[in-house]
């Protein structure tokens, strides 16, 4: 199969994950949960996966790198522990569910919602679009450090700079963008930063993170064991046993830190570069098809990542796919790839969403050769 759906989880995994994942198997225990020698060693594991986070996003102190189960999870901590009665938030409007649900929640407990436009290549209207939102209530800003659906890069640092300007916090979403482009957040105005470990990452599924750069500290979203004072009966103030109840995924944890070393041996510059080569490959080809409807202009390395959208004319999105999957063995993306707000912003919400794909480091150019000339047949 030619696996193109990388946006929704990285396929195959490196054999360093693997190895990774298969050394935790038959070798851990639960971590922090004990003092004997296999608890120890998977309590080394997660520390030296906590550590490789710190150094791959230039975060300083590990202990300001909490585990999650998803990106999702990461948002909802930053969202709903900073958000009181009263306050209000900004979004982009190209957020995925895992911000738009969340504050719609909120909304239950009088917190209000302004939806920032991202202009296409355009910082300054875009700047202009979030300044514009702010009022004096105004607690929290999100933006997504790039686009699951559109590829789209907004002027995330200069957004967050903006929202320090106003005294204003702000959370990054980067579960589209981490492992492909350098994010380093010691030179950085970012607050929150909120990934999945299971994408561009190239770890294991059930695997995300939240990164505090800042002083601010979010209130819980669950409290439990773990593993820390245990005389307590309060949730501990320590990070990151504040945000770490229960047993994590440790074998997953194992596994990311197989995909960080996978992309360090290779350099993320190099899958960068690599990607977007690839997409920008299909889409000149496919913008030379009549019959084929693509959404942005042609990618480049400023302004996106390697994610591109399209559609067939008068074939919706899911027969479009399920042909590519079923006749041509080519594994994408149709629908609204839970991110309502970015087809909204496109006109593609009523066509039922777009056909996604998105390369990875595996992916070659005859499979884009391929996709190609498959769409060409189907059109």
């Amino acid at each position: 199969m030619i696996y193109l759906d990388n946006g929704a989880t990285t396929f195959p995994k490196p054999k360093s994950v693997i190895n990774s994942v298969n050394y935790a198997l038959r070798n851990g225990a639960n971590p922090g949960r004990g003092g004997h020698n296999l608890a120890i060693k998977s309590s080394e594991i997660v520390y030296n996966t906590r550590s490789l986070l710190a150094d791959f996003f230039n975060s300083g102190d590990p202990s300001n790198v909490i585990f999650t189960l998803n990106c999702t999870e990461a948002l909802n901590i930053v969202i709903k522990g900073i958000l009181n009665p009263g306050d209000h938030i900004i979004i982009s409007s190209m957020e995925h569910n895992a911000v738009l649900r969340p504050v719609e929640k909120l909304k239950e407990k009088r917190i209000s919602c302004t939806v920032a436009e991202i202009a296409e290549g355009d910082s300054e209207k875009t700047l202009d679009n979030f300044r514009n939102a702010i009022n004096e209530k105004t607690r929290l800003v999100v933006c997504t450090y790039a686009s699951n659906v559109f590829g789209i890069k907004p002027p995330v640092e200069r957004i967050c700079a903006m929202c320090h300007q106003y005294g204003i916090l702000n959370c990054v979403d980067c579960a589209q963008a981490a492992g492909i482009v350098p994010i380093d957040l010691s030179d950085s105005s970012i607050d929150f930063l909120c990934g999945a470990g299971h994408k561009s990452m190239y770890g294991p599924m059930g695997t995300g993170f939240m990164i505090i750069n800042c002083d601010t500290i979010p209130d819980t979203l669950i409290e439990g064991g773990t593993g820390s004072s245990s005389y307590d009966y309060k949730q501990p103030e320590i990070l990151p046993d504040r945000f770490e109840s229960g047993t994590g995924n440790f074998i997953g944890i194992a596994g990311l830190s197989g995909g960080i070393r996978f992309i360090n041996s290779i350099g993320i510059d190099k899958i960068y570069k690599k990607e977007m080569r690839l997409v920008k490959s299909a889409y000149q080809s496919l913008k030379n098809m009549n019959n084929v409807v693509l959404y942005t202009d042609e990618p480049d390395n400023y302004n996106y990542v390697p994610v591109l959208s399209f559609n067939i004319k008068n074939i919706d999105c899911e027969t479009a796919a399920d042909i590519l999957n079923s006749k041509f063995n080519i594994a994408t993306r149709a629908g609204l790839h839970c991110a309502p707000l970015a087809h909204k912003s496109k006109n593609t919400l009523d066509k039922g969403g777009t056909v996604r794909i998105v390369p990875s480091a595996f992916t070659t150019e005859n499979d884009i050769k391929t996709l190609v000339n498959a769409v060409y047949k189907i059109k």
